[in-house]
């Protein structure tokens, strides 16, 4: 049995997108953001960055207790390799599909997920910030598109992969921040075909759960300001 600790958002339809796909038998426990519960003493002795999603794998394949793993990117390796699947074993296909967990992990979530706080979130609009993030992330759609149009199918070449899986969910905010997928004919392919996996489906649609509203109170634990009293300060 795995715990997922875990919101509906992007990074955590990554990892519940992983699991439906797998089919492996997980619990899951929720951690409510807007609350400040990533912040609690439970929570980071799993998750030490404080963010969700995060794992405890109760049956290892090492035999041994259990084990929690934190970061996406390092989640859907990890489970990737417990199962064989969604990860080549041969060294170049197995490279080339981490290269893009990494690149959207270093670039397509951090840079949409900037443009999507200074856009949607942030108590003032910084024309600036929100200008210089949706360049930024309009070129990362950019890189995308042309390397599907090089693939022809799936991010990192013929197959389904963890590459696919922790592009996907970032790319479901397109509409909310403004862009086109008919900007992106190859995004726009590759999208439609991912999105109708009905495994995929249910990972979306896993933990609905209720959430705080989000007003001044949600905004500071969410941005930065509880971090600093729970995190940061002695």
């Amino acid at each position: 049995m795995i715990d997922l600790h875990y919101a509906p958002t992007p990074n955590g339809w990554k990892i519940s997108i992983m699991l439906e796909e797998l089919g492996l038998p997980y619990k899951v426990i929720p951690v409510n953001i807007r609350a400040g519960e990533q912040f609690s003493p439970e929570f980071l002795a799993i998750s030490p960055n404080n963010r969700i999603p995060a794992i405890v794998d109760h049956a290892p394949a090492d035999g041994g207790g259990p084990f929690p793993v934190f970061e996406t990117g390092a989640i859907l390796i990890y489970l990737a390799d417990k199962t064989g699947r969604f990860l080549p074993t041969e060294l170049r296909a197995r490279s080339n599909v981490i290269q893009w967990v990494m690149w959207q992990m270093s670039g397509l979530g951090p840079m949409l997920g900037q443009h999507g706080h200074f856009a949607l979130y942030a108590a003032e609009k910084i024309p600036y910030a929100i200008e210089r993030y949706r360049d930024e992330a309009a070129r990362l759609y950019g890189v995308l598109d042309r390397q599907l149009g090089k693939t022809g199918a799936f991010v990192a070449g013929d197959e389904f992969s963890i590459a696919d899986i922790a592009c996907f969910p970032w790319t479901i905010t397109h509409k909310a921040q403004g862009f086109s997928l008919d900007d992106y004919r190859n995004v726009k392919r590759w999208y439609a075909v991912v999105r109708a996996r009905p495994k995929l489906q249910a990972g979306l649609s896993i933990g609905k759960f209720v959430k705080e509203p989000f007003n001044e109170e949600t905004r500071k634990v969410m941005f930065g300001q509880m971090a600093k009293e729970v995190l940061g300060r002695k």
